[in-house]
């Protein structure tokens, strides 16, 4: 089914990729009442994991990039949570962004606005988010970003 959501992916040049499956004990998405609860989704793009540490061997740029296919991630497991639908989305809640860096790197802020600005590109209005961006000194896999996320859907 082709939503107004869809078009405006295909529009920015987006493919969302499969939503993926938990790497553990734990499922992909929760939902209670109106509320889907997204579990953190790792920075991966086409060519597999995309890691590094922010501070050290990755620009504040590519920090940011990680962090759109963190958002892409969670975007495809919201489809698989509204059974397809993605016009069912309200509202972005809140992103929680996670950045594997360096002690003294201080643009955790930056790196997240890749998944923020992708969210309201995407879903406008309704991507409008609170959010918190923290440093990590690793991250699993040694990805560069993780970000889970908190929406409300119809």
């Amino acid at each position: 089914m082709q939503t107004p959501i869809d078009t405006r992916l295909a529009e920015l040049g987006l493919t969302l990729p499969d939503a993926p499956a938990p790497a553990a004990n734990y499922v992909p998405w929760m939902r209670s009442g109106a509320l889907v609860f997204i579990s953190g989704q790792i920075s991966a793009g086409p060519g597999g994991l995309i890691t590094g540490t922010l501070g050290a061997d990755l620009s504040v740029e590519d920090g940011a990039e990680a962090a759109k296919h963190c958002a892409l991630a969670l975007i495809a497991q919201l489809r698989a949570a509204c059974d397809g639908d993605l016009s069912r989305l309200r509202q972005v809640v809140k992103l929680t962004g996670f950045v594997n860096c360096t002690p003294d790197f201080t643009d955790q802020p930056k790196v997240i606005n890749g998944a923020s600005d992708l969210m309201v590109a995407v879903f406008g209005d309704a991507g409008h988010h609170a959010r918190a961006a923290v440093g990590a000194p690793s991250l699993p896999l040694g990805v560069a970003v993780e970000v889970e996320g908190v929406f409300e859907i119809a």
